[in-house]
C-alpha cells in the first residue's frame, strides 16, 4: 500500500512543484517552508521556526535574513520579551501564498475533472482522514522532542546550571 501511495503521490507532487515553480521562482524550497510556517504561526520567534523548520538556530536565522531582505518577512520585537524577535508575512508575501495556492488549485481542477465523482469523494475522504492523522503523529512527536537547554521535557521545572536532571532510572554504579 505505501509502495503504490508513493507512485500516486509523485504526480501530486509534481503539481505542487510545476506551481511553485511558476509562482515562487525567487524562493528556494526551505525559504517557502519558512514563510508557510510564519503564515501559520504568525509572530513566531527564531527559535520556534528553527525547530519547526527542521533547522540549527543560526541557519534559520540567516534564511530569515534572506526573507527580509527579499521583502517577504518583516521582523519586530516580542510583546512580551523585547530581547524576543516576532516574525510576520509582508503584503508581498501574502499576495506570493495566494497566487502559489491559486495556481495550485488551477491545476488540481484540471485533473480532477478528468477523474469520475466517486473517485473525487473517495480521494478527498482518504486524503482528510490521511491529514488528520499525519498531524496527529506530528504534533504528538512535536510535543516529545521540545526539550529545555538541560534536557527535561517543556513544562518540568528547569534545572539548577551545572545540576544533571533527576531521572526515572536508578543510579548505575561506576567501576573503576
Amino acid at each position: 500500500m505505501a509502495a503504490a501511495l508513493d507512485e500516486a503521490a509523485g504526480t501530486l507532487l509534481a503539481v505542487w512543484e510545476a506551481a511553485r515553480e511558476r509562482t515562487t521562482s525567487r524562493l528556494s524550497s526551505a525559504q517557502l517552508r519558512a514563510v508557510m510556517v510564519v503564515e501559520q504561526y504568525d509572530g513566531i520567534n527564531l527559535r520556534r521556526l528553527a525547530t519547526l523548520t527542521d533547522m540549527l538556530l543560526s541557519s534559520a536565522s540567516r534564511l530569515c535574513d534572506r526573507l527580509v531582505a527579499a521583502g517577504m518577512l518583516e521582523r519586530e520585537p516580542g510583546r512580551y520579551d523585547r530581547r524576543e524577535i516576532s516574525l510576520h508575512l509582508t503584503p508581498a508575501a501574502t499576495r506570493l501564498l495566494s497566487e502559489l495556492r491559486a495556481d495550485r488549485r488551477h491545476r488540481l481542477d484540471q485533473i480532477l475533472t478528468g477523474m469520475s465523482t466517486e473517485g473525487r469523494a473517495a480521494l478527498l475522504h482518504g486524503m482528510c482522514e490521511f491529514d488528520e492523522v499525519a498531524r496527529g503523529a506530528a504534533a504528538a512527536a512535536e510535543r516529545l522532542s521540545v526539550l529545555q537547554p538541560a534536557g527535561g521535557l517543556i513544562g518540568d521545572p528547569p534545572a539548577e546550571p551545572g545540576r544533571i536532571p533527576p531521572t526515572d532510572e536508578p543510579p548505575v554504579a561506576r567501576t573503576a
